[in-house]
């Protein structure tokens, strides 16, 4: 063998099957290819069986060897990460990407059918195998433990914007009948002496939908009260690192119980963060500068990161000016932008939710001090 044919050997490049899926709720269309020719097909969604026979179809028509190495991609969506998970149990190299993420023609019209994002799709995935980075983003899966941790915190945050939703109801209810009343623990008590805008009783039908209405209230309270409890008695044993470091967090004056919580288990309990920058463009808090040619602006933040990791630093932002405020972080807010009108101390307050992120970070990653920060007594 001359050493032509050696090279030309050494260079041959590995089969691959690529394989992109379009997920919905009853059907789930694929796009194979191998780089040269393309085929595309469907299984009923969630069958596992019928995704492993069109796998191993598309192998036999584009002719390739049944161990030839597959990746896929599908986008981040209600299906979740369980699929991510059994492709990699089947020897699938799958990637989770970021939708919104993912480059699109920018004409104001452009035909969209499932055959075509398949096939857009599978296009970004040889790229992105190819060794291209710029197309998409590809999403960090948690594990099946990581993925849980945000449980808690997630169901609060619902359960409390539904007890809003019932509270607004039972005064909207209320209104409607020109009666103001304080909807409050005693309120289920105090139904049957409401009275109408005449003094006579209430109607039948609204009484027992204010009865209902507030059955619910009641039903939700006890919940938010159950979660809460389960969450103090967590923390006052920690038992995983991620617990260790929201007990950490709560040593730091206005940082409480759930923003604590919520911090580690959204973003710094399981990211492997690296540098401030890294932190800021995951909380979408990193600047969008728009540059062309003699156009230069700042459009503001990007808001492509955790929307509950950027609206709960915000708030922290203004608590961090009340309870440390001779620390750095706050003493630099001032002398910046508190002399300012009122965008411009909203627009401060932005950028001091970023500085106080990074500042947060590496207390919890190196064990440093936000400069001037207070702590107080462990509260667990």
């Amino acid at each position: 063998m001359n050493s032509a044919t050696r090279k030309q050997e050494d260079n041959a490049v590995e089969p691959m099957l690529y394989m992109a899926l379009e997920l919905s709720n009853t059907t789930w269309k694929l796009t194979f290819g191998d780089g040269a020719k393309r085929r595309q097909g469907s299984v009923p969604a969630g069958d596992m069986g019928k995704l492993r026979e069109a796998l191993a179809q598309a192998k036999q028509r584009l002719g390739l060897p049944a161990a030839t190495r597959v990746v896929s991609c599908y986008e981040a969506g209600r299906d979740g990460f369980w699929l991510h998970r059994q492709l990699r149990n089947m020897g699938v190299e799958n990637d989770v990407v970021d939708s919104s993420s993912i480059e699109v023609d920018r004409r104001k019209r452009r035909a969209k059918t499932d055959r075509i994002d398949g096939e857009h799709l599978l296009t970004k995935l040889m790229r992105y195998h190819a060794g291209e980075r710029g197309g998409w983003s590809v999403v960090h899966v948690p594990s099946v433990a990581e993925e849980d941790a945000r449980r808690l915190h997630r169901e609060l945050e619902r359960l409390k914007h539904e007890r809003a939703s019932h509270q607004c109801r039972l005064q909207a209810l209320l209104v409607t009948q020109g009666i103001r009343a304080k909807v409050d623990a005693g309120f289920g008590r105090r139904i049957e002496a409401l009275k109408l805008w005449d003094g006579s009783a209430l109607p039948q039908g609204l009484k027992g939908e204010l009865q209902r209405e507030h059955e619910r209230l009641k039903l939700l309270e006890e919940q938010i009260k159950a979660l809460e409890g389960e969450r103090r008695e967590r923390l006052r044993a920690p038992s995983s690192p991620a617990e260790r470091q929201v007990v950490q967090l709560m040593r730091l004056g206005a940082i409480g119980p759930a923003s604590a919580w919520l911090f580690v288990m959204e973003f710094f309990g399981w990211r492997a963060l690296r540098n401030r920058r890294e932190v800021a463009a995951l909380a979408g808090l990193a600047g969008t500068p728009y540059n062309s040619g003699d156009s230069e602006q700042d459009q503001g933040i990007s808001k492509a990161g955790n929307r509950r990791v950027r609206a709960m630093a915000v708030e922290i932002a203004w608590l961090w000016l009340r309870y440390q405020p001779h620390s750095a972080l706050a003493q630099w807010y001032q002398r910046r932008f508190a002399g300012g009108g009122k965008r411009m101390r909203r627009v401060g307050i932005v950028a001091l939710a970023r500085r106080i992120l990074v500042a947060l970070w590496r207390y919890l990653e190196h064990g440093v001090l936000p400069e001037g920060a207070r702590l107080i007594a462990s509260r667990g």
